[in-house]
């Protein structure tokens, strides 16, 4: 069973910053660095939205809300994938989805969500 965690969540002021991050439990490395990951996220009364994503090649692509301001990056030592989000401003409140693409099958896999509130 593929377990996609996140944490990192939190509560900022705006023009703050915050980190993200998402792993899966017991991934072993070749997976890790085979598989494609993503972040999305979902504000209340929204729908689902992709925020940025990371190729296993290492490319990554962001939405236009969020480019300059935020970074994803992956941490092989770690087996994570990050989420650096800074100058926060409260559009970008929304529950933050960790996302990973198997490459071995092409099946995704979601973690339950982690709450990012941008209030002064």
């Amino acid at each position: 069973q593929v377990q996609v965690e996140e944490s990192g969540g939190g509560l900022v002021q705006p023009g703050g910053s915050l980190r993200l991050s998402c792993t899966v439990a017991r991934i072993i490395l070749s997976t890790f660095n085979g598989n494609s990951w993503a972040w999305y996220r979902q504000a209340p009364g929204k729908e689902r939205e992709l925020v940025a994503t990371v190729s296993s090649a290492g490319d990554t692509n962001y939405a236009d809300s969020v480019k300059g301001r935020f970074t994803i990056t992956r941490d092989r030592q770690r087996k994570r994938v990050y989420l650096q989000m800074s100058s926060l401003i409260p559009e970008d409140t929304a529950t933050y989805y960790c996302s990973t693409r198997m490459y071995y099958d092409n099946v995704d896999y979601w973690g339950q969500g982690t709450q990012v509130t941008v209030s002064s």
